[in-house]
């Protein structure tokens, strides 16, 4: 295929290729269109291929995910299959933040990369407002003569934002008087990690998301009672304020594959994957959609797994870890790496003996993958410092321990073309059970016990030797036990920077005491959410925050966004 055919194209064009009917495609803005899902359950659809991207823990940097996304459905429509990948939406925390923008990078993004970054299609923004009007919704109730008998010490609901702000944490509110509501502690979260968000992801049609929405608990009444959204009489508002925001969005990348953005980042503290819409759409629609789960498989990958593919009712045909010669290095012990700082320089050039120390993070990776009955390709996600003999080490280490194979990848630099050998890897692993409708296998049963369930996935997938349980969250066990929540999934919150809950434990960690100190119910997502360590929900800023570096050009255009 010739390169000056690979570049973006006409939207619209690209929907009515990808198979969207006219009526079911909505152009929101330049480079951007909402997709009405509802014609992808009128359609028999064809025997997609269905390619999960997971990675190994990463660098504060990240170690190309979603470039490695965009990159490999690129090299697959290279190869004449009609491809689409499916990626979240980015929040503007990290944006302004540490770690920069959600679109790729080099020639392998998803364009135009700044609206995807900033604003897109307003999704957060309904959401937070959604999450928000519940909020006041409790407070209006409680200064109105408290009808449902709220008690106030049992109100969990925050109020969210999209943006870091680590003052928001704890907040007091109701201050200034009579007038001013019914003095309460509270607390921000970041708004990606609103259960709200959640449910926009899981939730298959208006219909759903009106019926999660409406069973959301905010807290219990004096005699013990959950109460809910519904109870005060706003989860209608709420669902009618998400009316569009649940359509999946259409982009393209940088070389005019179709691209969904739709659903929540933040594996760490959210399930952190795409929506179950957007891949419906896709797998109604393509050949192949690579679809690509947050921060490691230890996060973003078992959710994907024991959250998303429960309510997708399928699963994937082959997953694909991203691993970086850097990466390794940094589990090996090179360099000090520091959340909110510049990568030591030494990350970037050849250390065999440390590589070969950090392999022991990607070979934990690869088996916590094919835990999940599915094959496994390494992606070795090239960069300019890594020596032929570092990529040797990683494939022998990688081939060694089950993967189906390992395979460099210079997307970065290339494109499509530089993933065109990943590409075939990944078309090779899915021949063995051949593509469509692939069972999956959760890790744990639904009709174990929550305790049981936590317990699994911190031995499993994180190698703990044990639980720990906090004094509030051990009552809460109790609590949920009699009740319908016993038997959700669970999602746990814990750091992105180590398989363990503490983000000093590098490479593969293992027999540590893992601690929960919080448990909540998300009713209307449909899991309960274990926090563990210090893990918070409201991320803060660092010393030298990403937004100093971005404005506005003469010319109207957004500069800056790395």
């Amino acid at each position: 295929m010739s390169d000056s055919l690979l570049k973006p194209g006409n939207l619209a064009q690209i929907a009515k290729d990808l198979g969207i009917p006219d009526d079911s495609f909505h152009p929101y803005g330049p480079g951007r269109g909402k997709i009405d899902p509802r014609f992808a359950g009128t359609i028999s659809p064809p025997s997609a291929r269905y390619i999960l991207v997971s990675g190994m823990t990463p660098t504060p940097a990240g170690e190309g995910k979603t470039t490695t996304s965009i990159g490999l459905a690129m090299g697959l429509s290279r190869l004449g299959k009609k491809s689409v990948v499916t990626l979240r939406q980015p929040s503007m925390g990290p944006v302004f933040g540490i770690k920069g923008g959600g679109a790729g990078g080099g020639r392998s993004t998803v364009e135009p990369s700044s609206v995807l970054n900033l604003h897109l299609t307003g999704d957060i923004h309904a959401v937070a407002a959604a999450h928000n009007l519940l909020a006041a919704a409790i407070d209006n109730s409680l200064h109105h003569g408290n009808t449902l008998d709220i008690d106030p010490l049992t109100v969990s609901w925050s109020r969210v934002v999209d943006l870091n702000d680590r003052a928001l944490r704890r907040v007091v509110v109701g201050l200034g008087g009579p007038g001013f509501g019914i003095p309460r502690e509270s607390r921000f979260e970041i708004a990606v990690a609103s259960e709200i968000m959640a449910i926009l992801a899981l939730a298959v049609s208006w219909k759903d998301l009106g019926e999660r929405i409406a069973r959301v608990t905010f807290g219990r009444n004096r005699q013990g009672k959950p109460l809910t959204a519904a109870d005060l009489r706003v989860d209608r508002a709420m669902t009618a304020l998400l009316r569009e925001a649940l359509w999946p969005n259409l982009m393209q990348t940088s070389e005019g594959t179709p691209a969904i953005i739709h659903g929540s980042p933040f594996a760490n503290i959210a399930h952190g994957n795409s929506s179950v819409l957007g891949d419906r759409v896709a797998l109604a629609t393509a050949d192949c959609v690579v679809t690509e789960a947050g921060f490691g498989s230890d996060l973003g990958g078992e959710k994907f797994f024991d959250i998303k593919c429960r309510v997708l009712g399928r699963g994937p045909d082959v997953a694909v870890l991203v691993v970086t010669a850097r990466g390794l290095r940094m589990h090996g012990g090179v360099g000090e790496v520091k959340q909110g700082r510049a990568l030591p320089p030494e990350l970037s050039r050849p250390n065999l003996p440390a590589l070969t120390e950090g392999l022991s993070n990607m070979v934990r990776h690869i088996g916590i993958l094919r835990q999940f009955s599915v094959p496994v390709v390494v992606a070795i996600n090239s960069g300019e410092g890594d020596s032929g003999e570092e990529v040797r080490a990683i494939r022998e280490a990688a081939i060694s321990c089950g993967a189906k194979d390992a395979v460099v990848s210079t997307h970065f630099r290339d494109g499509g073309e530089g993933a065109r050998d990943l590409a075939l890897a990944v078309l090779a692993a899915t021949e063995e059970s051949g593509p469509g409708e692939k069972a999956f296998r959760p890790l744990y049963p639904l009709e174990m016990s929550l305790e049981e369930k936590v317990a699994t996935v911190a031995m499993k997938v994180y190698g703990a030797g044990s639980v720990v349980w906090s004094d509030g969250a051990r009552a809460e066990l109790a609590r949920i036990a009699q009740t319908e929540a016993a038997a959700f999934p669970v999602c746990i919150a814990k750091t992105w920077a180590s398989l363990s809950h503490d983000p000093a434990l590098k490479n593969s960690p293992s027999g540590f005491a893992f601690p929960i100190r919080e448990i909540r119910v998300l009713s209307g997502a449909g899991f309960v959410l274990a926090i563990a360590g210090e893990t918070q929900t409201m991320p803060g800023l660092p010393s030298d925050p990403a937004f100093a570096r971005i404005g506005l050009t003469a010319e109207g255009e957004i500069a800056g966004i790395l």
